[in-house]
Parts: C-alpha cells; sequence; structure tokens
C-alpha cells in the first residue's frame, strides 16, 4: 500500500475540522443537554483538548445551576446536584489541597518546629535552618501525634497523601523519626475556624483536638517507611472531603533521640493532593450534618463563615506561606519581639467581624 504524498496529506489536513467550534458554542451546548448521564459528558472530555475546555466550562455552568435550584426538602434534587458535583471534579487536574495549618497535637520547639514547616516546598527555612514539624518527647512509643489542615475549599475530592519524614542530620547516625502506621480523617469542625494565618501557641493545642470536629471518613492504616523520602498513601477510593478539614494521625514511633531518651515524629512535608471545588461552592451544617451551598460571595463560603483564605489562587498561597514561615523563624522577628497578633495584622489575617465593619 502506498503512503499518501505531501498533497494528499495536506488535502487531509484541510480537511479536518473540530466539531464543537464548527457548529458554534451555544449549539455545542444544546447537544451536550441531551446527553443521558455525566458519565458521557466525562467521556466527551476525552476527546480533545478543546472538547475537555468545553465540557469542563459546561460542566461547572450546569453543576451552579443544579445546586441553585436545589433546595433541602428536595432529596432528588440534592441527588443531582452532588452527582453533577462529582463529575466536576473529575474533569480537572488533581493538586495539593491544603490552604493553611490548623495545629498539632504537640510541639517539641514553637516556633522554629511549629506545623507550618511541613508546607515549606524547600528543605530549609530563613538563617539556613532544616524545615521540620517535631513532636514533642514521649517514653511511651505508641503515643500518637495528629496534624491538622485546612484545604482550599469546603469541598475537595481527595485521591492521596504524600508525606516524607524527617532525617536529622545534625544528630550522631542521621536518624529519622518516622511512625509505624498513618490514618487520615476528613470531615468539618462544629463551630467556624478562627482567621489566623499563622499557627501560634494559643490556638495550636485547642484546635488540634477531635471535639473540635465531625469526622466523616477515616482511612485504614497505612504502614510507613523508616526512610526520609516523600512517601505516597494512596486511598483506596477517591473521598469526597466534606468540609475542608484533614487530620494526619501518627501511630507508634520508631526513633528514639539519644540525648533525652524519649520518642519523637519529626515530618518535613505534607501534602494532600485532590481536585478542590471552586470556593462558590462549600457545605452548611444542619440539623446532624451538613447540606451543599451556593456562595455567590466566595468570602462567605462554607462551615467556615468568618474564615478567610485571604487569597483563592492556586499558587500564591504556598508563596506568601514560605514568606511569612521565614519571617516568623527570621532573628529580626524574635529580636523584635513581634508577638503573634502583630503578625496576623501584617499578613493580612484579621476578624470577619472587622472586615463587616468595612463593607457598611
Amino acid at each position: 500500500m502506498e503512503e499518501p504524498g505531501p498533497e494528499e496529506e495536506k488535502k487531509e489536513e484541510e480537511a479536518r475540522f473540530d466539531f464543537l467550534e464548527w457548529i458554534g458554542q451555544d449549539t455545542s451546548a444544546a447537544v451536550f443537554t441531551f446527553l443521558d448521564h455525566p458519565a458521557d459528558l466525562a467521556r466527551a472530555s476525552a476527546v480533545s483538548r478543546s472538547w475537555r475546555r468545553f465540557a469542563s466550562n459546561f460542566t461547572r455552568i450546569i453543576t451552579k445551576q443544579a445546586i441553585a435550584s436545589a433546595s433541602e426538602s428536595d432529596a432528588e434534587h440534592q441527588h443531582r446536584a452532588y452527582m453533577h458535583l462529582s463529575y466536576a471534579l473529575l474533569l480537572d487536574d488533581p493538586q495539593d489541597c491544603i490552604i493553611r495549618c490548623i495545629g498539632a497535637s504537640t510541639t517539641d520547639n514553637f516556633p522554629e518546629e511549629t506545623i507550618q514547616n511541613t508546607l515549606v516546598p524547600t528543605d530549609w527555612v530563613a538563617m539556613m535552618r532544616p524545615s521540620y514539624w517535631s513532636s514533642a518527647g514521649h517514653f511511651d512509643p505508641a503515643v500518637p501525634e495528629c496534624l491538622f489542615y485546612r484545604l482550599r475549599s469546603d469541598l475537595c475530592l481527595v485521591q492521596q497523601i504524600n508525606i516524607q519524614p524527617f532525617r536529622a542530620f545534625f544528630q550522631y547516625g542521621d536518624p529519622i523519626y518516622s511512625a509505624k502506621y498513618v490514618r487520615f480523617q476528613m470531615g468539618y469542625p462544629k463551630t467556624p475556624l478562627p482567621s489566623q494565618l499563622l499557627v501560634s501557641h494559643d490556638n495550636e493545642g485547642q484546635l488540634a483536638a477531635d471535639d473540635n470536629y465531625i469526622w466523616t471518613y477515616t482511612s485504614p492504616q497505612f504502614p510507613m517507611l523508616q526512610e526520609s523520602v516523600l512517601q505516597s498513601f494512596k486511598l483506596p477510593r477517591t473521598v469526597l472531603c466534606i468540609g475542608g478539614v484533614v487530620k494526619i494521625e501518627f501511630l507508634g514511633r520508631v526513633q528514639k533521640q539519644e540525648m533525652d531518651d524519649l520518642y519523637y515524629i519529626c515530618i518535613s512535608h505534607v501534602q494532600i493532593v485532590g481536585i478542590p471545588l471552586p470556593r462558590e461552592l462549600g457545605v452548611d451544617p444542619y440539623k446532624n450534618g451538613v447540606v451543599l451551598k451556593y456562595y455567590p460571595d466566595t468570602r462567605r463560603s462554607g462551615v467556615c463563615h468568618g474564615e478567610s483564605s485571604g487569597d483563592d489562587g492556586r499558587n500564591s498561597p504556598s508563596k506568601w506561606r514560605n514568606f511569612t514561615t521565614r519571617i516568623l523563624h527570621s532573628s529580626s522577628a524574635r529580636r523584635l519581639g513581634w508577638n503573634q497578633a502583630i503578625l496576623n495584622r501584617l499578613f493580612g489575617a484579621h476578624d470577619a467581624s472587622e472586615e463587616e465593619e468595612e463593607e457598611t
């Protein structure tokens, strides 16, 4: 069989066209409304990049329409809203969903070994100090530790959690302070979380307690290797985190510190990988659970009314976290005696009540 010549290839290329571009956006949207199931929309998005972009925008529109028309007393509409919600999320790419830290069960040396360090993308913070969180020491290796994180949205599809144990290269033998097992819980706070950007001595212990949250999902235990590498813990199935709070529980200590003969757990990096829904979609407490809500004003979205992230972008928060952590740990900040309230004010964290006064 003869291969096509240059002229024939040129004619074939000219004969090709994108069906969606040919019939136009409005007609394409009308055609897509005849799809019987949202899964058909997901299949259509796999045709080409242009179809993927169109399907993504189309799904966001019908998701908002479904949620806007859903009522708390109409179970069918609620089901339809959540169904469209799930498939809308499948059209985006996974990313790190953490927006900020909530707190840790214990911290050995605050703020040098704060949970904030687990979000720094590099292995070092200011003054060339290693970046890691450290628990308090215990004689009993069975004492667990927990880290709490706030996600970018009230609703996130979480696929896996990546964790890197810390190697103490400044100690003899370069010990690695990992845990035996890890477990994850997801849920929502019983009351709105405070709006502080940075974790402080005052709020860390108060917020890192199970009594403050309703957990809607608990994962199985995963074994953790005693290796200082980014270890991926893939969930058995993708989980819809309702409420935007994730708790990482470390079970069992494996490394004892030589100088005090106590067991510690130290973590360098944490990533919660998934797909956050736009902040216009959130959840509100209702009876013994929560209901899906649509908030045109994203500053008031979700179970964390009054909580403000300061930015709903996908890249800038991590850079801002890195900058604020470096300032907090700098010798200048400690020498000037900056307290937590001043740092929060400087970095833009403020109470919702003040924001409402400004709007009025």
